[in-house]
């Protein structure tokens, strides 16, 4: 059976800069990664690339066993769970949190665009019941708070039974508790031993959820670090990751810390 994620050789340029440098990455099933680097260090674009919504300037792109540029990606991105901040600014406010759920059945922003069944209600249903705000199904989107939102857009995610998950900062402009309750959500996926691949995306170590198994590291599109990380998310290596003296820390729960190392 293919990895769930293969990338070879693959870079991205925009307006003649280097983005991405070439690398080469791949994600196999139970694996959790975490890719940590500084803003602009080319984190995003490295998701887009693998949820199929950017192509590289080169190399091959290998998603769920089919190859980027040979397989009818509109098709394909119904089996990849994404969440990032501007695919989420697409949905309307007010839809349903049920709804937008549901749409994720044909990778949709409206639910008017396609025809949903029972199953597909009841599949949504369970969904918001797995990141524990079922009870937000008849709500809009836009009246509950941003930590309830997140976990609606993970629900989301989880729709499709996908075979790989990409969150791309999913607690960005969250307050302290939306943080630590969408922690809470992304552990009991990362915990969890039938949960899907996943990749994870941040700066901020503070909200890694326990339960990750590898991390990517990038400064400027290229690669610092990448491996288990319990072997190569060090204080060394973080701070080569962002150029500066940094201390880390592992909670006994798991959780991380880091700060900067003025001595």
């Amino acid at each position: 059976m293919a990895d769930p994620l293969v990338l070879s050789g693959v870079s991205f340029v925009r307006d003649g800069r280097a983005v991405l440098a070439p690398l080469d990455w791949r994600v196999r099933d139970g694996e959790r990664w975490l890719v940590v680097g500084a803003n602009g260090s080319g984190k995003t674009t490295l998701l887009r690339i693998a949820a199929l919504y950017e192509h590289p300037s080169s190399g091959e792109v290998d998603v769920l066993g089919e190859r980027l540029g040979h397989t009818d990606i509109r098709v394909l991105r119904r089996r990849v769970g994404y969440l990032s901040a501007a695919f989420a600014a697409q949905l309307r406010p007010q839809l349903r949190c049920l709804d937008v759920v549901m749409t994720a059945r044909y990778a949709a922003l409206e639910p008017w665009w396609h025809r949903y069944s029972a199953a597909d209600e009841q599949r949504a249903h369970e969904c918001l019941q797995r990141m524990g705000v079922d009870w937000l199904a008849e709500r809009t989107l836009g009246t509950v708070s941003s930590g309830e939102q997140q976990r609606v857009l993970l629900a989301r995610t989880l729709m499709n039974e996908p075979g790989l998950l990409l969150l791309d900062e999913p607690s960005a402009r969250l307050d302290l508790g939306g943080r630590e309750q969408l922690v809470q959500a992304l552990a009991e996926l990362t915990l969890d031993s039938t949960a899907p691949p996943l990749v994870l995306v941040t700066h901020h170590l503070d909200e890694v959820p326990a339960g990750m198994t590898h991390v990517l590291m990038l400064r400027d599109g290229q690669v610092v670090a990448a491996g288990p990380i319990d072997e190569w998310l060090t204080a060394a290596t973080l701070s080569d990751c962002f150029g500066l003296p940094l201390h880390l820390e592992r909670r006994a729960d798991g959780r991380y810390g880091a700060w900067y190392r003025a001595d």
